[in-house]
């Protein structure tokens, strides 16, 4: 990729409100970043809230700040970018990494649970994290204290992969300094966010989704029902990913939640070998796998009368709850380039919302899109 669409890609992410489902559809309207960033203008023409386009010299910037802390700036597409990523629609447009980014190209397996772990659970997750670490496997969670901490502790002399819910340099929890150290020195740190942002209380589920998409299962070792754990494993049962369970006793608040996981079909292990066998015995397809060189349709944008009557059909056939964009093309007999331009007026808008899987839904109007 030459550095001009590499600097395309970055100021299309970068730009707010235009989040990575919308980067990956204008990639895959477009064919590339170039020519996606030149269709914003006329996006905005029709469009009651236009876009703010990240300058070059921002994006240069950023670029210019992480490599100076040791760490590099990878777009989707771009080589060492991981190949799991690519498997969504959803995944970062680009993606900060420091350490040794060779590992994000490693079959991973997502180890997560509770931060008030009991002492014990921290002493299965990381034993379990070292055995399978050791049988080729990299392990990925979110530096939080407790599991994921463990976990991380584990398997760092065979690989592992912290996923950070701010900035590349924002370490959080502050006690896990030393193990974030010793990250970058043995394994390798990402975040999706900008270099310096600090991590606030939304940026957590968002991050989550990254441990799963990143790997073939996640494990949960312990976590209550309030656990964020539990929003890492339905985001990987959603995606088609395998779920598996460390099971604990009933009269432990801290087991409920992976209990609740088998009881609703989670698979239950115990051993490294009940994890890593399971992941051998069966070859997972991912929902949503997609190829984006494969389905990038060069087409131009619509008039602003065909797109007006266009939103006026598409809305009547949307609802509040998901609802596939090609099941939208065929209920509501418009061509696939009339309602993919009109879907993305629609999200400049506010009125939809896309969310992976390919998927769209009307939002409330106190519910905008996030900023990511």
């Amino acid at each position: 990729m030459d550095h001009a669409e590499k600097i395309a890609r970055l100021r299309l992410i970068r730009t707010k409100r235009l989040g990575p489902v919308t980067f990956t559809a204008l990639l895959r309207r477009f064919g590339n970043g170039v020519d996606a960033l030149a269709a914003i203008p006329e996006l905005n023409r029709l469009s009651a809230t236009p876009l703010k386009i990240a300058t070059p010299q921002q994006v240069e910037e950023e670029i210019n700040t992480a490599q100076s802390a040791g760490a590099d700036i990878y777009v989707k597409g771009e080589d060492g970018y991981p190949d799991a990523f690519m498997r969504f629609d959803d995944t970062p447009g680009c993606l900060t990494v420091k350490g040794h980014p060779h590992l994000l190209q490693k079959d991973s397996i997502a180890m997560v649970g509770s931060r008030n772990a009991s002492a014990n659970a921290q002493t299965l997750a990381e034993m379990l994290a070292q055995q399978i670490s050791s049988r080729g496997f990299v392990i990925t969670s979110g530096m939080a204290r407790g599991i994921d901490a463990a976990a991380h502790r584990g398997a760092l002399n065979n690989g592992t992969v912290a996923v950070l819910a701010g900035g590349i340099n924002a370490i959080y929890p502050k006690e896990n300094t030393k193990l974030y150290e010793m990250i970058v020195d043995l394994g390798v740190v990402i975040s999706e966010m900008p270099f310096g942002t600090e991590p606030s209380s939304r940026m957590f589920p968002i991050r989550n989704r990254l441990i799963s998409a990143l790997s073939l299962g996640v494990v949960v070792v312990e976590a209550n029902l309030g656990s964020g754990s539990l929003i890492t494993a339905r985001d990987a049962a959603d995606r088609g990913l395998e779920v598996m369970a460390i099971p604990g006793s009933p009269l432990d608040p801290r087991a409920q939640g992976c209990n609740n996981l088998i009881r609703d079909g989670a698979n239950l292990v115990q051993t490294a070998d009940d994890i890593v066998d399971l992941l051998q015995r069966h070859q997972f397809q991912a929902k949503g796998d997609f190829d984006l060189k494969k389905t990038t349709q060069k087409q131009p944008l619509q008039t602003p009368e065909a797109l007006l009557e266009a939103e006026k059909i598409i809305t009547q056939h949307l609802s509040f709850t998901p609802t596939e964009v090609d099941e939208l093309i065929r209920q509501c007999h418009l061509s696939a380039s009339t309602v993919q331009s009109a879907l993305l007026k629609m999200e400049l808008d506010g009125s939809i919302k896309r969310v992976f899987g390919n998927r769209v839904y009307r939002v409330f109007s106190d519910d905008r899109p996030l900023d990511i």
